[in-house]
């Protein structure tokens, strides 16, 4: 395919998909159509679908590309001196991006948490690529003497995952109005007497 072709395919597929997250947000994703997507995206319906096989992969397909791009930030950022610091920090671009979008976030997780294929591998090594930073910074913290060698770094960052999607899950209930400050009350309480801070700066 030659690059003007390729370029134009993007841009159409781009363009489908930010109407598709305008009328997910807000119509909820029953009630969105892929006719009027298409009709707003300016393409014809089997356009939609020849990029997307689905409004379900249309769905995932949103929520993916949103979450690589909280995933390259995460991994970007330093975080603080300190291991709770630096988890946080790994967290904090995707509490961020649920909370700028609130509405087409709550029915993208509610759609997606139980994901089938292929879309469940693909979040999955999405998923993968954040636990692997968790367990190079567990390893580093005791390595630099600021954890103990007695948690397994690997444990420590399904603990992680855990106390990550509890606090998002509980958001999207509307119990839990700020997500990050709970993941850091549940880490810091893991990893109290083990040698790591038990608090984060400016929390």
């Amino acid at each position: 395919m030659n690059q003007p072709r390729q370029a134009q395919k993007e841009s159409t597929r781009a363009r489908i998909l930010e109407v598709a997250k305008r009328h997910f947000e807000r119509d909820g994703f029953e009630a969105a159509s892929v006719r009027a997507i298409a009709a707003e995206a300016q393409v014809a319906a089997g356009t939609v679908l020849l990029h997307y096989s689905d409004k379900l992969s249309l769905l995932h397909a949103s929520l993916h590309e949103d979450l690589e791009a909280a995933i390259e930030r995460s991994l970007s950022t330093l975080g603080g001196s300190g291991l709770l610091e630096r988890l946080s920090a790994v967290v904090r671009p995707f509490y961020a991006y649920y909370a700028e979008r609130p509405q087409l976030s709550r029915v993208l997780l509610r759609e997606s948490l139980l994901a089938g294929p292929p879309w469940q591998q693909r979040f999955e090594q999405q998923a993968a690529r954040v636990l692997e930073r968790v367990v190079q910074l567990v390893e580093h913290a005791q390595a630099s003497g600021e954890l103990s060698r007695a948690l397994a770094p690997r444990l420590v960052s399904v603990a992680f995952a855990s106390f990550y999607y509890f606090a998002l899950i509980g958001w999207v209930q509307g119990n839990v109005p700020q997500p990050l400050l709970l993941f850091e009350a549940l880490m810091a309480q893991h990893l109290e007497g083990h040698g790591a801070a038990s608090t984060t700066e400016g929390s």
